[in-house]
């Protein structure tokens, strides 16, 4: 038999609180969808699949062929199935592949670069457990709303003027300085913008709470008579408010791009940039590190000193965050979410339910392949028998495998798959 370098995957859920809750999360329908003996329970939350070698989280292989019973286990033992460039870098999956169904809003974070990560790590490493950076991507299954990057120093002024309570914690100093920096570089921009940022973050929690409590109860007896909240950012406070009661996060919402992305589309989060997740279901693919500093909507450790210290604080509209993806010259069907770091790339993959049948291109790294619709039939010369996928199916494949899919839906076949270009 020939060695086995194709195979399914079966992958942990992570019940994290701020999950969608049960069929609402798309991670419990993949479940359900690929393994009908699954029971999902309707008041549990389903917030992440974890589709990789993570220690706290290490795929199963359900194959009774293969020895190794874990991917890392099978990876250890046989790494030149990595690719030669990735074997000889990182002797292990570079990236973490996930599924997020979010419910509630993740916290008020950035992820720091290596050498800030190194720092960290040798200073607190119960916080920040590993010396490595940890980009990420997001790329939207259903509509999916994220805080991402400093809004446009205007947008931020205008706030100023319409939320009188942001204004005060700010401080008529700090705030004057970012309205005087408006038309000036960009360097004084975003010096004007971290100091407000700074000040606020840092003010004492009673002075925050106070001015929050004060502007919750104003905009909610607006709403109330029926009043529009739009130049207040209303909707987005109370619902902030009503999931982290008199936290500091919810006045961020005045500082950062609300960014709604649709079905495909995608933010890449590099380091030192804040965001924050809302609410939506995506896949992500972030490099192999828990580093994250938090700083408000979290009820995990807070590091308010390193986030204003690290973060990238140049101004630009939410327009601008969108990671566009680029057609494969070599395959029409395929769209390459390729961002600017080595150990990570997307392909999002969609066949027309007219193609009877469909050649994968062959990739020069491992890659983890999750089907999000329709159904094929996976043949291979690095399989045993014929592969069924599905709805929430999930493949491994070796470096320079190929896999030809038989279509076998009505429906279009959509694909993500998670590799490591050279």
């Amino acid at each position: 038999m020939a060695d086995l370098r194709v195979f399914l995957l079966s992958c942990p859920v992570q019940h994290y609180a701020w999950g969608k809750v049960g069929f609402s999360s798309e991670v419990a329908q993949l479940l359900a969808s690929s393994d009908p003996l699954v029971h999902i329970q309707e008041d549990k939350p389903y917030a992440e699949m974890w589709m990789g070698t993570h220690p706290r989280g290490d795929a199963v292989i359900p194959d009774i062929h293969i020895s190794e019973k874990t991917l890392g286990q099978w990876i250890t033992n046989n790494l030149n199935c990595l690719g030669p460039s990735v074997k000889e870098t990182y002797q292990d999956l570079p990236f973490l592949f996930k599924v997020l169904s979010v419910n509630t809003a993740l916290s008020i974070q950035a992820h720091p670069d290596k050498e800030l990560a190194v720092k960290l790590h040798a200073q607190a490493p119960e916080h920040y457990p590993d010396k490595n950076h940890k980009p990420e991507m997001a790329i939207a299954l259903t509509p999916f709303q994220a805080l991402c990057g400093f809004r446009p120093i205007q947008e931020i002024v205008g706030f100023l003027h319409k939320v009188p309570e942001l204004r005060l914690l700010i401080g008529n100093e700090a705030a004057e300085q970012l309205e005087q920096s408006m038309g000036q570089d960009l360097q004084a921009m975003s010096s004007a913008l971290r100091v407000s940022f700074t000040k606020m973050m840092k003010r004492e929690k009673k002075d925050f709470e106070e001015q929050l409590n004060i502007l919750v109860k104003r905009i909610s007896q607006q709403v109330a008579e029926g009043k529009d909240v739009t130049d207040s950012n209303g909707v987005l406070l109370l619902k902030l408010h009503a999931q982290y009661p008199g936290d500091i996060g919810c006045f961020v919402i005045y500082f950062l791009n609300l960014v709604i992305l649709q079905p495909g589309e995608a933010i890449f989060l590099q380091a030192n940039e804040p965001h924050a997740y809302l609410n939506g279901d995506c896949v992500e693919c972030m490099a192999c590190s828990d580093n994250t500093v938090r700083a408000g909507l979290t009820p995990k450790f807070i590091d308010v000193t390193t986030l204003c210290d690290m973060l990238n604080y140049t101004p630009a509209p939410s327009s601008s965050k969108l990671f566009p993806a680029v057609i494969d010259e070599s395959d029409p069907y395929v769209s390459i979410y390729n961002p600017p770091i080595p150990e990570f790339t997307v392909l999002k993959i969609k066949v027309p339910s007219t193609i009877p049948l469909y050649m994968m291109n062959k990739i020069e790294s491992a890659s983890i392949l999750l089907v999000v619709k329709g159904k094929a039939t996976g043949n291979s010369a690095a399989l045993k028998s014929e592969l069924s996928l599905q709805r929430g199916t999930v493949v491994f494949i070796a470096a320079n495998e190929s896999l030809s899919l038989e279509l076998s839906s009505e429906e279009d076949l959509l694909m993500f798959r998670a590799c490591c270009l050279p």
